[in-house]
């Protein structure tokens, strides 16, 4: 059984690759990081009074919902997700997004007045109405 073997430059170029993607993650994790910091400190969650919730109008989720949209480039948008959560709007990625993308979502985010919301496998971000 003969096993060929990557040649030297191959191997290079792979592992070069790799450290490309550590570095991506690493300084993703730095703007994250940064992000965190800079936050207000976190606040135990308000009390909700019960109340019914009103559904609202077909309309009015679709206007609110494409007023966030519309911030966004077409790029940007058609890697989110925007889902109306009652008295926010979720937006939520399709996908890696990578720290240039985060950072420049995160801008438009808090220009709305929205927030991120780091939570592992659910983190998005969330813009009141």
């Amino acid at each position: 059984m003969n096993e060929v073997k990557p040649s030297t430059e191959e191997t290079l170029h792979r592992l070069n690759e790799v450290l490309d993607v550590l570095k991506r993650i690493s300084e993703d994790l730095q703007d994250i990081s940064e992000s965190l910091k800079s936050a207000e400190p976190s606040k135990p969650p308000a009390i909700m009074p019960a109340t019914t919730p009103t559904v609202p109008t077909p309309e009015s989720v679709g206007k609110e919902i494409e007023d966030i949209r519309m911030m966004f480039t077409k790029e940007l948008e058609e890697m989110l997700i925007f889902e109306d959560k009652g008295n926010f709007i979720q937006i939520t990625p399709r996908q890696y997004l990578g720290s240039e993308n985060f950072a420049k979502i995160a801008s438009v985010i808090r220009e709305a007045g929205g927030e991120y919301i780091s939570a592992g496998r659910n983190s998005h971000f969330r813009v009141p109405k």
